[in-house]
C-alpha cells in the first residue's frame, strides 16, 4: 500500500500543486512503504518512524525484513538521510545491496537497541554509509 492510499486526510491529491507531499509528508502515510535497492530489489517496509526529539528532526526509519506477518521479521535502524522517496513508484529506496541488508546489524522486536547511544549511532551511520 503507497503513501496516497493510506492518505486519510486528501493531503496528497493533485490539487494543482497545492499542498503539503512530497515536499511536506504525514509519518502515518509513510508506515508500511515498501523500501527498494536501485537494483528494484524489495529489501522491507518501514514500521516505525524515529524523531529525535531535542532536534526534531527524523533519526530513523526501523524497517523490517523477512518474516510472516511479522513473525520472524528482522528490524533495522537505517538513518534517514540514506533513504530517498521515489513519488514514482511510491516507495523509497536505499542503496545497498539485497545481501548487505541481510547482514545489516539488527535487532528484533523484544531487544530494542538503545538508538541514543552515540556508539551505537556511530556504528549504524557508518554501515549505511553516513557521516555524522
Amino acid at each position: 500500500m503507497s503513501y496516497e492510499e493510506r492518505d486519510a486526510y486528501g493531503m496528497y491529491v493533485d490539487k494543482n500543486h497545492k499542498g503539503p507531499g512530497p515536499e511536506l509528508m504525514g509519518a502515518d502515510t509513510l508506515i508500511g512503504d515498501h523500501v527498494h535497492n536501485l537494483k528494484n530489489e524489495h529489501l522491507g517496509e518501514i514500521k516505525e518512524i524515529m524523531l529525535d526529539m531535542r532536534s526534531g528532526k527524523i533519526a530513523y526509519a526501523v524497517m523490517s525484513s523477512g518474516g510472516v506477518l511479522s513473525m520472524g521479521e528482522k528490524l533495522f535502524a537505517v538513518p534517514w538521510e540514506a533513504l530517498k522517496l521515489d513519488t514514482e513508484h511510491k516507495r523509497f529506496t536505499l542503496d545497498i545491496e539485497k545481501e548487505r541488508i541481510d547482514n545489516a546489524p539488527g535487532f528484533d522486536t523484544d531487544n530494542w537497541p538503545d538508538m541514543a547511544n552515540p556508539q551505537w549511532k556511530s556504528q549504524v551511520h557508518s554501515y549505511y554509509g553516513i557521516n555524522i
